[in-house]
């Protein structure tokens, strides 16, 4: 199923809580977009996670459906909430409380791009920024509420993996001295957004395939994780950032060598995270 805002793959058969998704993977940078730009094409990409939606793509064969975006996050940030504008870039939005990520440029129409490289001369006007909004941000995020609707029908919880990928020097600082630095980060916002059952499994599978995991530093989850995580509700999101240096050339934007044998790893990650949420995996409730 496709929309402008993003692609929706579906599995043969539904047979596990747990949906997949992408939300800065999108590619499809329209020429009108590119014409606002200062940046040129290999530029403006520095910000996308690049290939993730293939890394995670055999959701599919383990009964998950995969949602990834359409537009790329310099276009519009799904990962931001709706009303994170920034008034260095919109027109006619007013200076609010301090918001880190939008005083950064990262807002929902994001003002840079990876480095702080400035995307635009000038400002947006307001009503470009509410088209982005209601035409990228509001479906993709209606999918997703969506699926986690089913799933919660379906299966009586949902469990969402919230896939990215994270530039190598944003690792730097993560650890003791010397010590070997994370492949990936797991966030589930300190424990407010998935339970220990839930992150404890996810862990386990991300080690079992050889990756090392840290969590939680350091990113702890953005706006979907925080927005999507109810464990109370029986809702689990955890946000999922790998190293690009694993299976990219982060300058080039192009695939390494050892891809597929990453994405190899990663699908029996996948199949293990499936796994947690099979309806004859899930925790018998108190009678």
């Amino acid at each position: 199923m496709s929309h402008a805002a993003y692609d929706l793959v579906l599995p043969r058969a539904r047979t596990t809580s747990v949906v997949f998704a992408s939300p800065h993977s999108g590619r499809r940078y329209d020429r009108a977009f590119l014409d606002m730009a200062i940046l040129d094409r290999h530029e403006i990409r520095s910000s996308e996670d690049a290939f993730v939606d293939e890394l995670f793509g055999t959701a599919t064969r383990h009964g998950a459906p995969f949602l990834r975006a359409g537009a790329p996050r310099a276009f519009v940030d799904l990962n931001r909430a709706a009303e994170e504008l920034d008034p260095a870039l919109i027109q006619d939005v007013r200076q609010v409380a301090h918001n880190p990520r939008i005083a950064s440029g990262l807002g929902v129409i994001p003002r840079v791009v990876a480095n702080g490289r400035a995307i635009y001369r000038g400002k947006l006007p307001l009503a470009e920024a509410y088209r982005r909004i209601n035409d990228y941000w509001r479906p993709y995020h209606a999918a997703l509420q969506g699926l986690l609707d089913e799933n919660h029908r379906m299966f009586g919880e949902a469990i969402l993996i919230d896939c990215h990928s994270m530039p190598h020097e944003a690792l730097e600082n993560v650890g003791p001295i010397g010590a070997p630095r994370p492949d990936v980060v797991l966030g589930d916002r300190f424990g407010a957004a998935a339970s220990a059952r839930v992150i404890e499994r996810v862990e386990a599978a991300f080690s079992a395939a050889g990756f090392r995991v840290a969590r939680n530093m350091p990113f702890a989850g953005a706006y979907i994780t925080q927005a999507y995580g109810r464990p109370t509700r029986r809702q689990h999101a955890i946000q999922v950032e790998i190293d690009r240096a694993l299976y990219i050339d982060e300058r080039r934007i192009e695939r390494l060598p050892d891809f597929d044998d990453v994405a190899r790893r990663l699908e029996s990650v996948i199949a293990e995270i499936a796994a947690i949420g099979r309806i004859n995996d899930l925790p018998v409730a108190a009678e």
